[in-house]
C-alpha cells in the first residue's frame, strides 16, 4: 500500500458497487441521505460495473469494500465491534436494542455485511418484545440508517505514502461509514501492519478535500466537509510522520456544489490540474509546514502559485472545466474536476462533459469516458468513487 501522488500509475483502488442501500431512497429521505434524487438501481450498477471495468482493462486491481467487509465480518473481534458500533444508537431504547442485537447476532458475514450497508427498516423486524420505540415507529422508518454515500469510497479513509487516514466525516448520515472502513484496515488479514495515521474521533477531515499533489506536498480543503481544525489536525501528523513537508490548506464556498476540493479542482498530469475557471483566480492558499515539532503557518497566497512552489516546479497548468461561463457552471456541477487519474495524462471522468473533456484532450490528456446518469446523483464522479490504495511511486 503506497500513495504518494494524485498522477501515478494506479495499481489498486478501493470502490463500493452500489446496491439496496440505493434502493432506500425515496423523496422523503434522499435530502437527509444527502442526494440530490432517486437512483435507478439497476442502472446505476451497470455504470459502476463499467467504471471498474475501465479501470480492471487498464491493469488496475479493484477491491470491493462490501467483499471486504463480508470477510473482516468473519473475524469476531471485527463482528463485535461493527454491531456494538450500530446497537450504540441511543434513539434504540433498551427493548429495541435488545431486539435488533439478537437479530443480528444470527445473520451470517454476508448477510450481516449488507444489513449494516443497506440499513434495516421497522418492517424486517418482526418483533413483539421491541418496546414503545418500535411500537411508535413507521412500518417504514429505519431501525438501522441506509449508507448510500458508501459508495464515494474517497471520503472514509486516504492514503498518504504507506500509512492510512480513516476520516471523521461531517455529516450525520454518512459518520458510520467510517467505522465500516476503520475495521476493514484494522482487521483484515489484506492490511495487516498498516499503520493509521487519523481515525474517526478527530475533527472533522473528509477524503475528497485531501489532494496529495507530488511527494510530501498535500492540499486540504477548508470549507463543508472539512474544518480549519481537522486540516490543522491532519497537517500536524503527516508532517510529524516524515509524509510531508509542505501542506496547503486551501478554503473553498461551504456549498453543495463546492462540498470538496475536489470538486473544483483535480489533478491530471505532474503538473496539470482540470479546475472550475471562476476559482482558479481567487482560490487562496495557507502554507503550513513544521519546525522544530511546532507548525508554522504562512500567509495566504494563490494556490496554484503555492502549490507550485511547495511541488518544485515553475506554474501548474491549469486546464478549465468548460469554455463559456454557463458551460463551466453546468459541468463543474455534474463533477467535470472530479476526475480520477490512472497514469500522467490518462484520467477517468464523465462522459456528459462534453466540453471538459475535450479540453483536456487538446492538452494532451487522454480521457476514459464512462456514463454517470445515475451514480452524479449523489453529487460526485470517478475521484469521488474511488480510494487508491496502491500507486507507483512518482518518479
Amino acid at each position: 500500500m503506497y500513495v504518494d501522488s494524485e498522477v501515478s500509475r494506479l495499481r489498486t483502488v478501493l470502490l463500493h458497487r452500489p446496491s439496496a442501500e440505493l434502493a432506500r431512497l425515496t423523496p422523503r429521505n434522499n435530502d437527509s441521505l444527502l442526494f440530490d434524487g432517486i437512483p435507478w438501481v439497476s442502472r446505476a450498477q451497470e455504470e459502476h460495473d463499467a467504471f471498474a471495468e475501465a479501470l480492471r482493462s487498464r491493469g488496475v486491481e479493484v477491491l470491493y469494500l462490501g467483499d471486504l467487509l463480508a470477510e473482516t465480518l468473519t473475524l469476531p473481534e471485527a463482528r463485535a465491534e461493527l454491531t456494538a458500533g450500530v446497537l450504540a444508537a441511543r434513539r434504540l431504547g433498551d427493548s429495541l436494542r435488545a431486539t435488533v442485537a439478537g437479530y443480528l447476532a444470527d445473520q451470517d458475514p454476508d448477510r450481516l455485511g449488507e444489513i449494516l450497508v443497506a440499513g434495516l427498516a421497522h418492517e424486517e423486524i418482526k418483533s413483539t418484545g421491541g418496546g414503545l420505540v418500535y411500537e411508535m415507529m413507521d412500518r417504514h422508518d429505519f431501525v438501522i440508517d441506509p449508507l448510500p454515500n458508501l459508495l464515494f469510497t474517497r471520503d472514509s479513509s486516504v492514503w498518504v505514502r504507506n500509512r492510512v487516514a480513516v476520516t471523521s466525516l461531517t455529516m450525520r448520515a454518512r459518520r458510520r461509514e467510517t467505522t465500516i472502513t476503520h475495521a476493514i484496515y484494522r482487521h483484515h488479514p489484506r492490511f495487516a501492519g498498516a499503520e493509521l495515521l487519523f481515525d474517526p474521533s478527530l475533527e472533522h477531515v473528509e477524503g475528497g478535500d485531501v489532494l496529495v499533489l507530488a511527494p510530501e506536498v498535500l492540499a486540504i480543503g477548508v470549507g463543508e466537509r472539512t474544518t480549519p481544525a481537522g486540516a490543522e489536525r491532519l497537517a500536524q501528523r503527516v508532517i510529524a510522520a516524515g509524509l510531508a513537508h509542505t501542506v496547503l490548506a486551501v478554503p473553498i464556498a461551504q456549498e453543495r456544489a463546492t462540498m470538496h476540493l475536489d470538486t473544483v479542482c483535480t489533478m491530471v498530469d505532474v503538473d496539470a490540474v482540470v479546475m472550475y475557471p471562476n476559482l482558479a483566480d481567487s482560490l487562496q492558499a495557507w502554507t503550513v509546514t513544521g519546525l522544530d515539532g511546532e507548525l508554522r503557518v504562512g500567509a495566504p497566497r494563490p494556490f496554484l502559485e503555492a502549490a507550485a512552489e511547495a511541488m518544485g516546479i515553475d506554474r501548474l497548468r491549469v486546464i478549465d472545466t468548460g469554455l463559456d461561463p454557463v458551460t463551466a457552471e453546468r459541468e463543474q456541477w455534474d463533477d467535470g474536476n472530479n476526475t480520477l487519474a490512472i497514469a500522467p495524462r490518462l484520467c477517468v471522468a464523465y462522459e456528459r462533459n462534453v466540453e471538459t473533456n475535450a479540453q483536456l484532450e487538446r492538452a494532451g490528456i487522454e480521457v476514459v469516458r464512462i456514463s454517470g446518469s445515475e451514480l452524479g446523483s449523489g453529487r460526485g464522479g470517478p475521484r469521488c468513487m474511488s480510494c487508491p490504495i496502491q500507486r507507483d511511486p512518482l518518479q
